[in-house]
């Protein structure tokens, strides 16, 4: 894949006290902006020590989100890479040898579909591929929108049972048995990268980055003058002159939202947006947003998909129970609910 990456650098100097160093060290910050991965924007802003350095971390970067997008890849294949796309090919064939990488995102995933009680479930992919296909034919003939038939969805949920999927750890083997079974990814896989890349840059060192892939937030330390990044909450009322509901700071943590207003299409005036329940097979509209502040990117990803397809008292229950979890609901009428101690982070 070419890089076709915008890189920005901008001389703004600051001071804080480097890792394991006694003395200081000045840091500039640089951003850069890509196109290429997750079929979204992704921006960066690194404080670094010098070019040489931003360099090494934008690399890792650059190679990270590149190897993800292409593993967990659902719609192309390429050469060399054994990915999500290749499971699914080979389902009711024959198994396939996956790279460790691969083999621990779908493992972190049966854990939470059970941890969410199955409330993001990534073998829903029958079901969804459905859902894309009338989505993207609506979005480009709005007059003649539809939406699936219900028999046809039914049908479909018949083989979205995630422990059907057989994962052989020793071999790092992934089998589906029947052809109609496919996996779908997308609720986990930005916030997982995200959070892989950043696990990367953290072990050579970097001490304040910031990492949006789509909005899905994580950062690194704090900023370069030692001040909380700050992040806007997405209105999801994208008619209102109001962009952001809230401005967090953050510190070490990851922030994701899910809502309505990011993927959609109409039928009849009626808008249908792109997060279906495992329960309905439909999208749910409960919510018009749900934010999951975390410490981890691909915690974040898949609780802010589960939450928005638990009720509210479900769900606030839920995070409760999760140590270092927070979160945001705004409700269909407008209303914010929290978690105890969302409001801790937002800023003032």
């Amino acid at each position: 894949m070419g890089k076709k990456s915008l890189i920005l650098l901008v001389t703004a100097l600051m001071l804080i006290g480097c890792q394991g160093r006694q003395k200081s060290k000045e840091l500039t910050q640089y951003n850069a902006q890509y196109l290429e991965y997750f079929d979204t924007v992704t921006s960066v802003t690194i404080y670094a020590e010098n070019e040489e350095q931003f360099e090494k971390y934008r690399t890792v970067i650059e190679d990270g989100m590149e190897y993800y997008h292409k593993l967990f890849d659902i719609y192309y294949n390429y050469d060399g890479v054994v990915n999500v796309k290749s499971i699914n090919d080979n389902a009711g064939i024959a198994p396939v040898t996956v790279d460790q990488e691969l083999f621990e995102l779908l493992q972190f995933s049966l854990e939470e579909y059970e941890r969410t009680g199955g409330m993001v479930n990534i073998a829903l992919g029958s079901v969804l591929s459905i859902w894309h296909e009338y989505r993207e034919y609506g979005i480009e003939n709005p007059d003649g929108s539809q939406l699936p038939d219900l028999y046809m969805l039914e049908k479909a949920d018949e083989y979205t049972d995630i422990y059907a999927m057989e994962l052989d750890e020793e071999k790092l083997q992934v089998y589906l048995p029947d052809r109609h079974m496919s996996l779908d990814v997308g609720a986990v896989a930005k916030g997982y990268a995200t959070h892989k890349v950043a696990q990367s840059l953290r072990d050579m060192g970097a001490v304040s980055v910031l990492l949006s892939v789509g909005g899905n937030v994580e950062t690194i330390g704090s900023k370069g003058d030692g001040s909380p990044w700050r992040i806007g909450i997405q209105n999801p009322d994208t008619s209102s002159s109001r962009s952001y509901l809230h401005v967090m700071e953050l510190k070490d943590q990851a922030l994701v939202t899910s809502g309505v207003y990011q993927r959609f299409y109409e039928v009849d005036g009626v808008r249908y947006h792109h997060i279906i329940h495992p329960d309905l097979l439909m999208p749910w509209n409960e919510y018009e947003s749900v934010t999951i502040l975390a410490e981890d990117g691909g915690l974040a990803d898949a609780y802010s998909t589960a939450v928005f397809n638990m009720e509210l008292e479900e769900g606030k229950a839920f995070i409760e129970a999760q140590d270092g979890i927070e979160a945001m609901w705004v409700l269909e009428d407008g209303t914010e609910e929290f978690s105890s101690g969302f409001r801790d982070h937002m800023s003032e």
